[in-house]
């Protein structure tokens, strides 16, 4: 499946306009609080949301169309955006209509050499992209757009989906919120030992008491992510034991080091360093490096440390021009004499490279 190249955005939350913004393996995006490195995410939940014919509860969920549209309707009619997948394309337009979000464009393209564009229509209230059938390139954009996949590991909490037990035979993906952790990892045991010992010397690095999970012969048909300390492999734990950072590292991890079929073509996370110790994120960064060789990695991140790990040309920075979100990849060339002498972390907080904090 082929990377999302480049992507056009314009009046969706803080981001009034983005034009043909080119998209590299690893896209890491800096900045301060709300300069737009969530709407930026935001924008392939909504795409997600569209993709399984959701749109219109999303929108309830978000508020209404005014929280989505750039400072409202007043200011902005509708959200555009077209995305670019090689040469076929996808694009849409959003125009508010009372609590609603309405199709105001719809349509699949192919620019190559001989060019096709085919119009969905207008007027409807959920994507027809997802039912369209005998059309080869909205079978392409479709498989593109579900295998770009947004997770989220932030809630971690005794009630979380992922400290509970689950279904043993959910174990087809990772779930968003890697609330099928357990069966997953018991998946991957069977059918992909390598994988899963990486995932095991991997939590091992950053966790030294871990020491395996539990494998029971004959599970219940729910088993949750039970583990063994390395000073006691007789003794089950349960996943109420782990801590919260090491439970979202084993997350990232199974999510980055799973086979590379499984994965989807391009992995979008917000902040994984959450409850990172700072050489988990060293660990991390390897591990983003790694998978994006063979996968596209968006993610944003308020981490110095894991930004000192990073080349310039993986960061994108994120800055707020008159109440907008702007975007830019950094240069490697324009800052070469700077990191003689310092990491590019530091240059961040020295504000040499912006995604500071402005009024």
């Amino acid at each position: 499946m082929t990377d999302l190249a480049r992507l056009t955005v314009r009046g969706f939350k803080s981001i009034r306009e983005l034009d043909n913004f080119e998209l590299t393996k690893l896209n890491v995006l800096i900045g301060a609080n709300g300069a737009g490195k969530s709407n930026f995410i935001g924008l392939f939940r909504l795409l997600a949301e569209m993709l399984g014919e959701r749109l219109q509860s999303y929108v309830k969920s978000e508020d209404g169309p005014d929280a989505l549209l750039y400072g409202g309707r007043k200011r902005t009619s509708q959200i555009d955006v077209e995305l670019f997948f090689g040469k076929n394309g996808y694009h849409f337009a959003l125009a508010p209509a009372g609590n609603q979000l309405v199709f105001s464009t719809e349509e699949v393209y192919f620019d190559g050499d001989n060019a096709v564009r085919r119009s969905l229509g207008n007027g409807h209230t959920e994507a027809r992209l997802p039912t369209l059938q005998d059309n080869g390139i909205a079978e392409y954009v479709r498989g593109a757009l579900d295998s770009c996949r947004v997770f989220h590991f932030h809630d971690t909490s005794a009630s979380a989906r992922v400290r509970q037990a689950q279904p043993v035979r959910d174990n087809l993906r990772l779930k968003p919120d890697a609330s099928n952790l357990a069966p997953f990892l018991r998946m991957l045991r069977r059918k992909h030992h390598d994988n899963y010992s990486m995932i095991l010397e991997t939590v091992r690095m950053v966790a030294p008491f871990f020491h395996d999970f539990v494998d029971r012969k004959d599970p219940d048909e729910r088993i949750e992510l039970e583990w063994f300390q390395v000073d006691d492999p007789d003794t089950p734990l349960s996943p109420r034991q782990l801590s919260d950072g090491t439970l979202r590292f084993i997350c990232l991890a199974t999510l980055l080091l799973q086979p590379r079929e499984l994965q989807p073509a391009t992995i979008v996370v917000d902040e994984p360093e959450l409850g990172l110790h700072p050489f988990a994120l060293v660990v991390l960064a390897s591990l983003l490096q790694q998978a994006s060789e063979r996968k596209q990695i968006i993610a944003s991140t308020q981490s110095v440390d894991l930004v000192n790990q990073l080349a310039p040309a993986d960061i994108i920075v994120t800055e707020t021009h008159h109440g907008a979100s702007v975007f830019h990849r950094l240069d490697a060339s324009s800052l070469e004499d700077w990191l003689r002498d310092y990491s590019l972390g530091e240059l961040w907080k020295m504000n040499v490279v912006g995604g500071r904090p402005s009024r």
